[in-house]
């Protein structure tokens, strides 16, 4: 029962970040949306709603951010991520053969 419990609360941590994106990434298209049809109508003048399009990016890059960092994290506990991606392990002091006499 305490497994299932942790996998749904593992399942919830992963879910929520990736609504905040979907919510994000429709806040955005929505904007653009509205904006270009309202060039259609002659009564209306056309205005681009900046501060819901920001919000949507935030959010956006808020849940794609965590969902990005935690495959990276993950691919590199299974050693899955190429040289590029691996974790920076401190250099190991060596002596240096320039002080020797």
């Amino acid at each position: 029962m305490k497994l299932m419990i942790s996998r749904f609360i593992a399942i919830l941590i992963l879910v929520i970040p990736g609504l905040l994106a979907m919510t994000g990434f429709l806040m955005m298209k929505d904007d653009v949306f509205n904006y270009i049809s309202m060039h259609g109508d002659n009564t209306a003048t056309p205005d681009f709603a900046w501060l819901h399009f920001g919000g949507g990016l935030l959010l956006f890059l808020a849940g794609m951010s965590f969902l990005g960092g935690w495959i990276l994290t993950r691919d590199r506990k299974k050693n899955y991520v190429g040289p590029r991606f691996k974790e920076k392990r401190k250099a190991e002091h060596a002596p240096n053969h320039a002080e020797t006499p």
